[in-house]
Formats: C-alpha cells, structure tokens, sequence
C-alpha cells in the first residue's frame, strides 16, 4: 500500500514517516510541504493513502477535498491537523475521509487508526457478495447481538480479527487448517488457533481430525 504524507511542518511529516514505518503492508512514497505539492504527488505516486494536513501555506487541506475527489476518486484520506473548526470536520466528513485526527496525535492513537484502516481494506478484499451483517461491521456499526458479543470477549480476542477469522471459514466448504487461516488473515498460527478455539467455544465453528496422505493428524475447522 502506497502512502503520502501532506505536512508543512517537515519535522512531524517525519514523525508521521517514522510512525507509518511499522507497518511492513505500508509504503511511504512522498512528502507534500503545500497543496501544490500535494496534488502533483498524487499525480505522480497514484497512492492508496493520503495523511492530510489542514493548515498549508497555499491552500486549506479542506479546500483540496474536492479536488482530490474528484481527480483521485479513490484514494483515501485521513486528515491530521491542529484544526478543531467543527465546519472543517463536517466538511471533512461530507468528502469521505477515513479519520479526523486531531494534533498532536499520540503514537498509540496513530497506530490504532491506521491498524483499523488496514483492517477495513483487508475485510473489504475478503468477500465478494455483501449482507447487511457485512456492511455493519465494515462501517463498526454493531446490531444488538454484535454489540453484547463484543462487550464480552474475553482478553486477547478482539471483534475486528475475530470478523476476519469468520469470513475466511466460510469461504471455504471443505475446511481449514489453524496455518491457512493464519496465512488468509496476515497473523500468526497462534493467534488463529486461538480465535478458531473461541469459535468452537462459542459454537460458531466446529472441528475435525482429518489424517494426510502420510498419516499425518491434521485439525480442520469448519464454520457452523
């Protein structure tokens, strides 16, 4: 994924630089100090990702949304900006950005948005055919069941994962093994072991020893 940076103060580009350096799915390919900059950028590096400032010496960040939209439909936008003009953020809202973060932006503030950024890209990968279940949780709109779920999962399993996890198992009819899990959802065969057991615990998934050409046990989940 392919990000820009627009800053007029190169001392937090680069912190904003360094932030985004501990996402290995991330790739800064630009710094705009102006609006000007910014849009010959956008042009030149196609990215997937803008982090927008609102104050630049030649142009509002909010006066370039429509420009962007309109010449760069679909890149994304998170607005980071000492800006706490509620017409800004409504403006920023009206032109579909990600998230309005407000500065100065603590690293774990940072990091949570831009881990669920990347969390809402991989879910939108992972599904072809929509329902409103979906669309809900795409948007973290949570109906009453998903809402009491989420208030109660125990330590170490969060909604967004768990949602992940879900989508793969249904994908697949046959079945699947804790290692392709992990490799279908980026995490560690750990980490899907342990939201495939929640699962079972929770009857939404149920489990299968299955033995390879080797006679090698293998243990396969299905989603209910």
């Amino acid at each position: 994924m392919r990000a820009v940076i627009a800053e007029d103060d190169f001392r937090v580009a680069a912190i904003h630089e360094k932030f985004l350096s501990n996402f290995k799915e991330i790739e800064v390919v630009g710094k705009a100090l102006n609006g000007k900059e910014t849009i010959e950028l956008l042009k030149e590096q196609n990215p997937n990702l803008l982090l927008l400032d609102v104050y630049m010496p030649d142009q509002l960040g909010t006066e370039l949304l429509p420009i962007i939209r309109k010449q760069f439909p679909d890149v994304d936008i998170i607005m980071i900006t000492a800006a706490t003009d509620k017409e800004m953020l409504s403006k920023a809202l009206h032109y579909g950005v990600e998230q309005y973060l407000i500065k100065p932006v603590k690293m774990e503030m940072f990091h949570q948005t831009i881990e669920e950024y990347l969390q809402k890209s991989e879910l939108l990968e992972s599904k072809q055919e929509i329902d409103q279940d979906f669309v809900n949780r795409l948007f973290n709109r949570s109906t009453s069941h998903n809402h009491a779920r989420e208030s109660t999962l125990p330590k170490g399993i969060d909604e967004i994962t768990l949602v992940k996890v879900t989508e793969v198992l249904r994908s697949s009819s046959s079945g699947l093994s804790a290692e392709q899990v992990s490799e279908q959802i980026g995490a560690s065969r750990t980490t899907a072991r342990r939201y495939l057991e929640y699962l079972i615990t929770v009857k939404e998934c149920k489990a299968e020893v299955v033995y390879g050409v080797v006679g090698r046990p293998e243990r396969r989940y299905y989603k209910i």
